[in-house]
Formats: C-alpha cells, sequence, structure tokens
C-alpha cells in the first residue's frame, strides 16, 4: 500500500519510511490475535504468546536500532537509493495473490450488503479474522496429532537457514508475513518448534514480505516507489545483520513477557492496546 502510495505521489519517500517500518511492528499484531486462542491452556498460551512475541520484538528492536540512524543520516533513504539505480531498468512482475483471489469476492458481498456502516463492517471483519484463526489453529493441531511434527521439526526446520529460507519461501507464495508467521505459533503451543527455530523463519518471512513489494514498484516504472521498496528491503536485512546473532535478545524478552503473561492474562490484552493503539496514537498526535 505505502510502494502504491509513493508511486501515486500521495506520499514522499522521507515519509514513506517510516511507516514502512512502523508495518513492520503492526504486522506482527496478527501472530498475538492467533496465540490468544490458547489463552485457557496455561502452558500452550505461554509458548504460543512466546512465538508471537519473538517476531514482534525483533520488529520493534530494529526499529530502536534503525530508526535513529534513518532519522539523522537516512541511511535507508540513499542506500536505497542506490539499489534502485542499479535495478532501475530491470522490469518487474505482479504475483498472482491466491489469498486475495479467494477473499475479494466475500469483501465485495460484504461492502455490498452492509453499506455506507464502515463499523459494521469493522466488527464483522473482526468477528470473521478471529474465527478464521480459530480454526486455522484447530486444523493445525489436527495435522500435528496425525505425526506431521516431525515433517517440520526434522525437515523444514532442521537448520536456522533452513527455517530462514522456509518462511521467505511461504511468505513470497502468500505475499503475507502475518500468515507466514502465524502457522508456526500452534506448533510452538503443541512443543513441536522451539523459539530458537522460530525465530530465523519469522526473519525469512519478514524478507520475503519485501520481495513482492519489489517486483511490484518495478513495474510501476516509478523510481519513489522503487527506492521505498527496497528501503523496506535494507530495513530488514540491517535489523537481521544486527539481532540475529543476538538472537537470545528477543528470545528472552518474549519468554520474559509470555511468563508475565500467564501469570495474569490481561497483559497480552495490555500490550496490544499500548504498542499498537495508544502508542501510535500518542507519536501522531506528538509528532503531526
Amino acid at each position: 500500500i505505502v510502494v502504491g502510495m509513493v508511486a501515486g505521489g500521495v506520499l514522499n519517500i522521507a515519509n514513506a519510511i517510516p511507516i514502512v517500518m512502523g508495518a513492520n511492528i503492526g504486522t506482527s499484531v496478527t501472530n498475538i490475535l492467533v496465540s490468544l486462542v490458547h489463552i485457557n491452556r496455561s502452558f500452550e498460551f505461554k509458548r504460543t504468546f512466546a512465538a508471537s512475541m519473538v517476531h514482534d520484538f525483533f520488529n520493534v528492536l530494529a526499529v530502536i536500532t534503525l530508526f535513529p540512524l534513518q532519522y539523522f543520516f537516512n541511511y535507508l533513504g540513499w542506500s536505497a537509493q542506490i539499489l534502485a539505480n542499479v535495478f532501475k531498468n530491470v522490469g518487474g512482475m505482479n504475483l498472482f495473490n491466491p489469498i486475495k483471489a479467494a477473499t475479494q469476492p466475500v469483501v465485495k458481498m460484504l461492502i455490498e450488503l452492509i453499506g455506507n456502516y464502515p463499523w459494521i463492517l469493522l466488527c464483522i471483519s473482526l468477528f470473521i479474522l478471529f474465527m478464521s484463526l480459530k480454526q486455522m489453529v484447530n486444523a493445525l493441531r489436527i495435522l500435528i496429532v496425525q505425526k506431521a511434527e516431525a515433517w517440520f521439526d526434522k525437515i523444514l526446520f532442521k537448520t536456522a537457514f533452513r527455517a530462514f529460507g522456509v518462511g521467505l519461501l511461504i511468505t513470497m507464495l502468500a505475499q503475507s508475513s502475518s500468515i507466514t508467521t502465524s502457522l508456526v505459533v500452534p506448533m510452538a503451543g503443541a512443543a513441536i518448534l522451539t523459539l530458537a527455530q522460530i525465530f530465523p523463519y519469522t526473519l525469512g518471512a519478514n524478507i520475503g514480505t519485501t520481495i513482492t513489494a519489489i517486483l511490484a514498484s518495478l513495474v510501476t516504472g516509478n523510481p519513489n516507489a522503487v527506492v521505498v521498496a527496497f528501503a523496506h528491503l535494507l530495513f530488514n536485512i540491517s535489523g537481521i545483520v544486527i539481532w540475529w546473532p543476538l538472537k537470545m535478545v528477543p528470545i528472552t524478552m518474549a519468554e520474559k513477557l509470555a511468563g508475565f503473561a500467564i501469570r495474569n492474562k490481561m497483559i497480552p490484552i495490555a500490550y496490544i492496546i499500548v504498542v499498537f493503539f495508544i502508542i501510535p496514537i500518542f507519536v501522531i498526535l506528538t509528532f503531526q
């Protein structure tokens, strides 16, 4: 969306790059919602909440370390400009989005039925989202019971680099890092995957979600859109270079918060409200 707005002249590069950083944090809210499905099973919930938070903490830490570099030195802006110049004559492509193709008819039908009542549409959408996540968790639990756990643990997630590649590939195909990372949350709850296995997988998902944006931006031929798409890629690569070697920091943070969460079930709700609503609104109103 941000790349499209830049291509349309609605946003400039300087404003678009911080939005991309914030979007990286915002996309992890889906994982947390998936973990809430397990909230009545304390031991499962501790593992699923930690699995959802390790992705969020990586994104937060990446923003904390890289935003000052971008703000004071335009680090992502000028480095993305160099890459954009290298690829300026390379054609791109719009990949087929299976998720959008499956959901678009339902979305159009709901809009036509409800009409000009956006709040009702929002409530229905949230209900459908939660029920879909619940069904996905149930389906994955059945899959795990049917002995698929060995396939995930011993093959797909056998090494960190393989897990990284799996996360990247699935995200490129699904064109949604939220879907990719949400898939492994129930597996953490069932103790099939550890945080050490899930962490590189989520990093791969972060890279995968930038590839489709780059390909789409190259199609537009708009230099600014290409710069923003590459800035998103460089942001994630830079975050990985810094925090993958220090992976125990986000992993430990996720485990600690999950430990608090099973003692007080309001902590996940409070976290969602504070991080995804109060802080963004405060920043918008303070620095407008």
